[in-house]
């Protein structure tokens, strides 16, 4: 039954889009508590809940294949999501019920009886979501690319746009939502942060998408499975390099193509798609490096004008412009590149996204040298500080005794800096540790105070540094006048988060640019049997890109952080020329054409009367 559309739009995708949104809600507002719950709830170390949190995001990323394999080969796209869906809200289910604080504290004693019972659930429930998320993750991008006719492609390109709206507007309202959600109060034994309605909220949103997604499923065109399509490709390219081997020498003729040394076996039509496949993949392979660059952050002062912002509400930032850049490049940026008669083709689309990533961490190099202007000079290794505050009105001399060195302190902070070995005996650091600073001499008045500030020495000896921010109030008494004088170790940093914008708005023009063009080529350019498969290795990009940040963030020893900016930003230029050279020697393909040309080609064949050689019946040539 074909169900009348909506402004141009299959009546279908509409479900899909608001089941993409709930989907979304449900997996960001998970994960934004998900951190602060694995160190508060389970009282997780910093690094072991930074451990289990990326090694479940990582996993998020990975089992998209899974699910492609199984939607492509098997179920077919439309039954692969229903199946993880239920394994998604069941996942979120289990999550939530395992943080419900009040059945684990029996005793009501404010402390959980044995927490392995929520760790347990805690891991089940993740390692549920993660199959759930990832799995349906390239289906349902795919699946709406489905509901559209072969003459549809305008509608389809802008349902990727719209598709990848609904994304960022889940991702928006959950990370400001949850985080609400969990500062409430509650529990029957004791009153604490209540994390069963922060991972309650999305379990609920999460079976609203499946619900919607249900209600959808009489008006959705389904395309179903071709058999185990990548077996079949994993076989048809293993044969391909091996008959290759084989006839190696100089007296084999050359094929057009590699892949064609799998004809003896495996038909055209089987082996047009896998080449199709591969050379989508192969340009695939610079992209993670625009992952790389892109959760990449810049620490600011958490000011922004007359409000005070918190560093996780930035977040916020990048989804609200990417619900305001979605129209309006799609809308008014293409349409006005098109009027200028350029040819803005898909890789040219994510070429220039690419530029523009190494253009906002450019930006984001230029603000953290201002940051770094504001930030105290520490010591190196083998070196010890001492920062001497005079909290007189006069200057005065400092002498220090043992050594050479004196100090002209105004009134003001002075920083001096010693070898470890030529100061620090341990005589001197004994004095230290007691408050005794009798080995210092001042020509400072009597009504000035000299305090000297220091990091215990004991630290040197990892040759570390760890330096101790305090603010010192000083009373200074004469007759009836009482002054207070404030003195603040640290200041505080002065770069204000607006800064920070120009950088967000770039690599967000990047996103829009970059990211949904990568959607849509992704579909236009796979056959109709491993529309899925392409989808996953799109959002198997992301993952390698969240690898070369670890991998770069461990080997690297750059200590500047604006460096490391130009560094990510150089290699990014260096990858999307590489990229700009692939894309230029790339054809654009309509698989549904090709597709179409090898079955015609295949009756004709079947049509054709048989040769038969020196009249001989039984020996026929195919």
């Amino acid at each position: 039954k074909l169900w009348p559309g909506c402004f141009g739009y299959p009546l279908s995708i509409f479900f899909i889009v608001i089941n993409e949104f709930c989907e979304r809600f449900s997996y960001y507002g998970m994960r934004a508590v998900l951190v602060l719950y694995f160190k508060y709830f389970l009282n997780w170390s910093d690094n072991l809940a930074t451990a289990i949190y990326h090694t479940f995001v990582a996993l998020c990323y990975l089992t998209p294949i899974l699910g492609a394999l199984v939607a492509d080969s098997w179920l077919g796209k439309f039954k692969t999501i229903i199946s993880l869906s239920i394994v998604y809200t069941i996942g979120q289910a289990v999550l939530s019920v395992g943080s419900i604080h009040d059945l684990l504290d029996q005793d009501g004693d404010g402390r959980v009886d044995n927490v392995a019972i929520p760790i347990a659930f805690s891991m089940v429930g993740l390692i549920l979501i993660a199959f759930g998320t990832g799995g349906i993750k390239p289906c349902v991008a795919a699946f709406g690319g489905d509901q559209f006719e072969d003459h549809q492609e305008k509608q389809r390109n802008r349902f990727f746009s719209i598709f990848y709206l609904s994304i960022n507007a889940g991702s928006l309202l959950s990370t400001i939502i949850t985080p609400i959600l969990r500062g409430v109060e509650c529990g029957i034994h004791v009153k604490q942060k209540c994390y069963p309605l922060a991972f309650g909220v999305p379990a609920i949103l999460m079976a609203v998408a499946l619900l919607v997604f249900i209600v959808g499923s009489t008006m959705y065109k389904k395309v179903q499975p071709q058999g185990n399509v990548m077996v079949r490709v994993a076989k048809c390219i293993t044969f391909s390099i091996g008959n290759r081997f084989r006839h190696r020498s100089k007296q084999y003729p050359k094929r057009e193509h590699w892949l064609d040394w799998a004809s003896e076996k495996y038909d055209k039509r089987l082996i047009a798609q896998t080449k199709m496949v591969l050379r989508v993949l192969f340009l695939y392979i610079p992209l993670p490096m625009f992952w790389a660059l892109f959760d990449q952050q810049v620490t600011l002062e958490r000011k922004l004008g007359p409000v005070q912002i918190q560093p996780d509400q930035m977040q916020t930032v990048n989804p609200i412009l990417i619900v305001i850049m979605v129209p309006v490049v799609d809308a008014v940026v293409y349409p006005l590149i098109k009027k200028c008669h350029i040819n803005f083709t898909p890789l040219r689309k994510m070429t220039v996204g690419m530029l523009l990533a190494a253009l906002a961490f450019v930006v984001a190099a230029v603000v953290q040298v201002q940051i770094d202007k504001t930030i105290p000079v520490f010591p190196a290794a083998g070196q010890s500080q001492i920062k001497i505050i005079n909290m007189g009105n006069t200057s005065a001399t400092v002498n220090f005794a043992g050594t050479n060195q004196t100090a002209e302190v105004g009134p003001a902070n002075s920083v001096i800096t010693f070898g470890f070995v030529d100061y620090f005996s341990a005589t001197n650091y004994t004095a230290f540790q007691r408050g005794d600073y009798s080995h210092f001499t001042s020509s400072v008045s009597v009504y000035a105070v000299i305090k000297v500030i220091f990091n215990l020495c004991c630290l040197f000896k990892m040759q570390g540094f760890v330096w101790i921010n305090i603010i010192w109030f000083s009373f200074q008494c004469n007759s009836s006048e009482v002054l207070l004088n404030y003195v603040e170790d640290i200041q505080p940093n002065t770069i204000s988060m607006a800064w920070q914008i120009p950088q967000y708005f770039i690599i967000t023009c990047a996103e829009v640019v970059f990211s949904v063009t990568g959607l849509s080529f992704s579909y236009d350019q796979a056959p109709a049997n491993m529309k899925s498969v392409l989808q996953a290795g799109w959002l198997l990009t992301v993952a390698v890109g969240n690898i070369i940040v670890l991998i770069i963030a461990g080997a690297s020893k750059i200590e500047e952080q604006w460096v490391e900016y130009v560094l990510f930003a150089a290699l990014l230029v260096a990858v999307t020329l590489v990229f700009a050279i692939m894309a230029y020697f790339y054809t654009y393909v309509d698989p549904v054409e090709v597709e179409a040309q090898m079955v015609e080609d295949e009756k004709k064949r079947e049509k054709e009367p048989p040769s038969y050689e020196n009249g001989n019946a039984n020996e026929i040539k195919l």
